[in-house]
């Protein structure tokens, strides 16, 4: 399931990060920084997978 998380996370990072823990501040988080911009969003997305 964790590889699902991830290819759905580089196509949209706040998805995977919503999948994993629903709507939490890491997900809002994300949202914020993948409107910074896509490669900090998609970073964060990745090291919440890998962490849980």
């Amino acid at each position: 399931m964790d590889i699902l998380r991830i290819i759905l996370s580089i196509l949209l990072p706040p998805v995977g990060v919503f999948l994993q823990v629903g709507l939490t501040t890491h997900f809002f988080l994300n949202i914020v920084l993948t409107l910074l911009g896509y490669i900090p969003g998609l970073i964060h997305a990745i090291w919440i997978i890998a962490r849980r």
